[in-house]
């Protein structure tokens, strides 16, 4: 007898060896799809970075991690409010970031050209480039 395409997949082989003998093949392909589906057993796929490992530290071991790559699952509520709000971060600290590398390209302009806006003042930053 030949195998069905679902019984070569190592959710429905657990499946099934859990299940009792008179149950375990009474499910049809369309079924196991849906249980596989349901209980969340999917291959993964390769991620761009897949970093996994150990440490031994004082004794005991530590697991580590370290996955990225495209989210392709819904995100619920809370996860799309939190994303906004990490993205509004990260531009708000790269405006940030640009702002102030302009105005110090600003500055140190002004001060090659010897413009002097306050007599006698000086922030310092000009005679730090100008070693």
């Amino acid at each position: 007898m030949a195998l069905r395409k679902s019984e070569q997949d190592a959710f429905v082989k657990g499946l099934k060896e859990r299940l009792p003998a008179e149950l375990r093949e009474s499910f049809t392909n369309q079924q196991l799809d849906a249980l596989r589906i349901a209980f969340g057993a999917r291959r993964w796929g390769k991620h761009p970075v897949d970093l996994r490992g150990t440490l031994d530290l004082l004794g005991w071991r530590y697991y580590y991690v370290l996955l990225i790559g495209r989210n392709r699952r819904n995100l619920t509520r809370r996860e799309r409010a939190m994303s906004r709000l990490a993205t509004a971060l990260v531009i708000f600290a790269f405006l940030l970031f640009s702002g102030m590398v302009g105005l110090l390209m600003l500055y140190l302009a002004k001060s090659a050209m010897g413009i002097d806006l306050l007599p006698n003042f000086s922030l310092g930053v000009w005679d730090w480039f100008n070693r």
